[in-house]
């Protein structure tokens, strides 16, 4: 069983920058993929960044060049760096662990808001 909290949301101008975090603990050590998705009152959960155990990355091109995700093994956290936020990245961000027999853990969301 794995558990994820996200932490780091909140209010920020366009323009700005913040960074997410994703806490995730129980059986952490069978983890492949991490991710960071988004989802808009009235839309779709969409994909922003995704992470392997062993480092490769992906990005939509909507987020592409302005967000990092990274993992940071040691504390078991995963990161979501954001940057030249608009008010289209407005949208509530939940963390996703797949482990390696494909199994799917979502957290609980944290809420961001870019106002213009």
């Amino acid at each position: 069983q794995v558990q994820l909290v996200e932490s780091g949301g909140g209010l920020v101008q366009a323009g700005g920058s913040l960074r997410l975090s994703c806490a995730a603990s129980g059986r952490i050590f069978s983890l492949n993929t991490m991710g960071w998705y988004r989802q808009a009152p009235g839309k779709q959960r969409e994909l922003v960044a995704s992470i392997t155990s062993g480092g490769s990355t992906n990005y939509p091109d909507s987020v592409k060049g302005r967000v990092t995700i990274s993992w940071d093994n040691a504390k078991n956290t995963v990161y979501l760096q954001m940057n030249s936020l608009k008010p289209e990245d407005t949208a509530v961000y939940y963390c996703k662990a797949v482990s390696l027999d494909g199994y799917v853990y979502w957290g609980q969301g944290t809420q961001v808001t870019v106002s213009s």
